[in-house]
């Protein structure tokens, strides 16, 4: 048996997850949501990635930014290194796209700051 905090409502119930006779069975959650989490976490564990990237501008140097949605868990590793390698070189706004699909997982990374200074329009 494996035990879980969820994270999907504020209850945090621990539930304790496992096999049994070939099935997978569940305990100590207080709704169906709770399930469902710990069923992913066993089976394809997903994950949101948060991070900063590097940009060519003096007033902010790193950019930060997430992952428009969860990932396999086991290409986090992949993805951050991937995202090493990316230099901003264009002034952006909350939620544009700075990597599209990253290493094919379907997801892009967005920014989550403005790039631009202060009192500048967007144009």
């Amino acid at each position: 048996m494996k035990e879980l905090t969820c994270i999907v409502c504020p209850n945090g119930c621990r539930i304790l997850a496992g096999m049994k006779n070939g099935q997978y069975v569940f305990s100590g959650n207080r709704c169906a949501r709770g399930i469902e989490f710990a069923a992913t976490e066993l089976t394809a564990p997903m994950r949101s990635i948060t991070t900063t990237v590097r940009t060519v501008f003096h007033e902010m140097p790193v950019l930060p930014v997430r992952t428009s949605g969860e990932v396999p868990k086991e290409m986090i590793t992949d993805i951050i290194r991937g995202l090493a390698k990316v230099l901003v070189s264009e002034k952006i706004g909350i939620g544009e796209t700075v990597a599209a699909n990253i290493m094919g997982s379907g997801v892009d990374v967005i920014a989550t700051s403005n790039q631009l200074k202060s009192g500048e329009e967007k144009e």
